[in-house]
């Protein structure tokens, strides 16, 4: 029997200042705790090992030491001063025109950085961390890269961004679930993993939780509703739309149409405790239309389905009740939901037939009728909620091949 790792490894926001947390370290010390949680008697097994990260979280890292050159630039972080040059070069409404992709972070970058940039490379969440497992510096999948310009349909960087002077920093592209090599022996030694388990490309944490899902027809839907709200959709059609944060993976010889907005479990958990939820959640009506219109952010800006920069949270007025913010709070988030499957079909992508959840807020079974009252399709949770599992399939292909 082999056994195959999944991480999910995705960024978690406190209620601390982005300033304050050393996220790299922090991301570095999950990973190895999680390899460390690995069962004595099961080690021996593991034969592949794959990640999936936050989309868009972007490190720049020297390339001789893996260090990074700079603090991480957060999925939902912008780059507006980067935005003009963008746009002056990839077609219009591209993915990468939105202040938050990763281009734009990479061009900001570019732009400020007064160290030697000759050494350095870009890489995601889920590539440096993968790094630290086969040793092999400046490897991306193909659905991490997206934001950065790679064009999963010709498979290849397109000319106008190999042709800008810091595409030297672009890391090299395989599809997900591609064996990049072996584990470093050091690895191997420390974890008592195998001699042939090998590392494997990842892809990002809405993915893999689409993956995890296991939907196949055109017309499912994953709703990922973790710290935020992502959404994919199996199409036939691929969509891409920069100015309304629509974008488009590649899932064999379908695509993955969706995006993903600021709001989500971020925002209730600065607000409410993990007890407080539950047992507010317990008193809630789902079938009871709430009267309140919030547009739930944890900060300024927001990606999908609106991408507005400068959108400011909306979590007020406050009603006395508690019960009642609770559910306000979860409607209004249903409501994004709604209006972001609602985009996705008037720009031409398969109709939505059926929504499974994934995510944290999956658990939430008072949300899940509030959310199928509101968006008027089935929805359920799926039988696999954990993206971590969509990473394991990924390392089962990789195993595989």
């Amino acid at each position: 029997m082999n056994t195959v790792l999944g991480t999910d490894v995705t960024l978690r926001l406190s209620r601390k200042s982005h300033e304050t947390i050393d996220w790299a370290r922090s991301w570095k010390t999950t990973l190895f705790s999680l390899l460390e949680d690995v069962p004595n008697h099961y080690r021996h097994l593991v034969a592949s090992i794959s990640i999936d990260g936050t989309s868009a979280t972007t490190l720049i890292v020297d390339s001789n030491t893996g260090q990074p050159l700079s603090k991480p630039l957060l999925y939902n972080e912008s780059c507006p001063d980067a935005l003009p040059l963008v746009k002056s070069i990839a077609p219009v409404n591209h993915t990468v025109c939105s202040a938050s992709s990763t281009l734009c972070k990479l061009v900001s970058w570019w732009n400020s950085a007064d160290s030697n940039k000759e050494s350095a490379t870009l890489l995601h969440q889920a590539d440096w961390l993968l790094w630290f497992l086969h040793g092999k510096l400046g490897v991306s999948d193909y659905n991490n890269a997206l934001k950065v310009g790679y064009d999963p349909e010709i498979d290849s960087y397109p000319p106008w961004l190999l042709a800008q002077p810091y595409s030297q920093l672009l890391p090299y592209v395989k599809a997900p679930g591609t064996s990049i090599g072996n584990l470093k022996e050091d690895i191997r030694s420390q974890f008592g993993f195998p001699n042939d388990c090998i590392a494997c490309t990842g892809t990002t944490d809405s993915i893999a939780a689409f993956l995890a899902a296991r939907a196949t027809l055109p017309g499912q839907a994953v709703t990922s509703l973790g710290s935020t709200l992502a959404i994919k959709l199996l199409s036939s059609n691929r969509i891409d739309d920069a100015r309304f944060g629509v974008y488009s993976h590649r899932l064999d010889n379908m695509w993955l149409v969706g995006g993903a907005s600021n709001t989500g479990g971020a925002v209730l958990r600065q607000i409410f405790t993990d007890d407080q939820l539950e047992n507010l959640s317990k008193q809630i009506d789902p079938m009871k239309t709430s009267p309140l219109d919030y547009y739930p952010l944890t900060s300024i800006g927001e990606r999908f389905p609106e991408a507005d920069p400068q959108m400011a949270p909306r979590l007020h007025p406050r009603p006395e009740s508690d019960v009642e913010y609770l559910h306000g709070i979860l409607e209004s988030i249903a409501r994004i939901e709604g209006k972001a499957y609602r985009l996705l079909k008037d720009l031409g992508a398969s109709e939505v037939a059926e929504v499974l959840t994934a995510g944290g807020g999956s658990k939430n079974e008072k949300w899940t009728k509030i959310r199928e009252r509101v968006l008027g399709l089935p929805v359920s949770r799926a039988i696999q909620t954990e993206a971590a599992y969509g990473a394991a399939l990924l390392a089962l292909k990789g195993a595989q091949s």
